[in-house]
């Protein structure tokens, strides 16, 4: 097991990442040349605000007061981060963090069946591709495996809209849920939001095809472990050795994969939603970029960092529960 002393410094780089994300969303906000606070002031007093009101209007959707020292502004900035205030949408004209709240479970239901099947699909690929090492299937596999590691996901995401949307009408064009069936836990609402999402994880998939590699060389290695000649010469069946021996050992070094992959797709989920039109954490991301919604901006680029550092801080700190072998000071 690893120590508690690696476990404290893991906790203490994460939180110092944290830090260091929403301070540079401070000074990007206030100390860089031409910074979102500048040009939001200039734009309301283009508009007619006088400029006393603009810097009031300003202090109200960053956060941060400009006429206040930056020590002071600094840590009433992170005492109103650390109260869930993220500012207010100047294009949606509503509280940053009511908007987040309300796209983060779309993007973590889309997200969470994406990882799922992509690790279901690859581990259950990568494990076949193995047993039958240099044979037909495995040949064809590793090329259908290359390809899916090959095509980025919108490229994927724009063949299936064209193909089952437009053009064949099986799935919706866009949106998140169905249209003129009242929002409730009904199975009309339900079909309808599974419909919506089903090309959106669809095309997310393309990641099965890495997964899919990297067990195939996980259950390669596993194979040609000693310990394996002495369960054959012990009688086990093959089923017994693929499940308890093979399987168990090759997606042990995937765990920590599998939580990776949850940050790089949060980063996918920008274009994808916008793609889709699917109103998640990326589609509003991405929109703000476009309509200059700096505190939009800052807000989801806050929290998808604080996703990505908390799902590698549970994948290191659970590592050694899984792994016993990932002892020491977890190095």
């Amino acid at each position: 097991m690893v120590s508690l002393g690696w476990r404290a410094r893991r906790l203490g780089q994460s939180i110092f990442t944290i830090w260091a994300v929403t301070t540079l969303s401070f000074v990007l906000a206030r100390l860089m040349p031409g910074n979102p606070m500048g040009a939001m002031i200039r734009r309301l007093e283009q508009q007619g605000v006088n400029p006393v009101r603009a810097r009031e209007l300003v202090q109200l959707r960053l956060s941060i007061d400009p006429s206040k020292p930056i020590p002071i502004a600094y840590v009433e900035y992170l005492a109103n981060l650390l109260q869930g205030d993220l500012g207010i949408s100047t294009y949606y004209q509503q509280p940053v963090a009511d908007i987040l709240a309300n796209a983060l479970p779309w993007t973590l239901f889309v997200l969470s069946w994406s990882v799922f099947l992509s690790f279901f699909i690859g581990i259950s690929v990568g494990a076949l591709m193995a047993y039958w090492e240099g044979g037909k299937l495995d040949v064809g596999l590793t090329s259908w495996a290359i390809l899916m590691g090959s095509v980025p996901f919108y490229v994927l995401a724009i063949v299936l809209l064209i193909f089952l949307s437009y053009r064949w009408h099986i799935f919706p064009v866009g949106g998140r849920e169905p249209t003129g069936i009242a929002p409730g836990f009904n199975l009309p609402y339900i079909v309808g939001i599974v419909q919506h999402a089903l090309l959106p994880i669809a095309s997310m998939l393309v990641a099965s095809g890495i997964a899919s590699l990297g067990m195939r060389g996980n259950s390669i290695r596993v194979l040609g472990s000693d310990y394996l000649r002495v369960a054959r010469l012990r009688g086990l069946s093959d089923i017994t050795i693929s499940t308890q021996y093979v399987a168990r050992n090759a997606v042990l070094p995937m765990y920590t994969s599998l939580l990776i992959s949850i940050g790089e797709m949060f980063g996918g989920s920008a274009v994808l939603e916008q793609v889709f039109q699917y109103r998640g954490l990326g589609y509003y991301l991405l929109s703000a970029t476009y309509q200059r919604d700096y505190p939009l901006m800052m807000g989801g680029f806050i929290l998808i960092t604080i996703a990505v550092v908390l799902a590698l801080l549970f994948a290191d700190l659970t590592y050694s529960l899984i792994d016993p072998r990932a002892g020491g000071d977890g190095q």
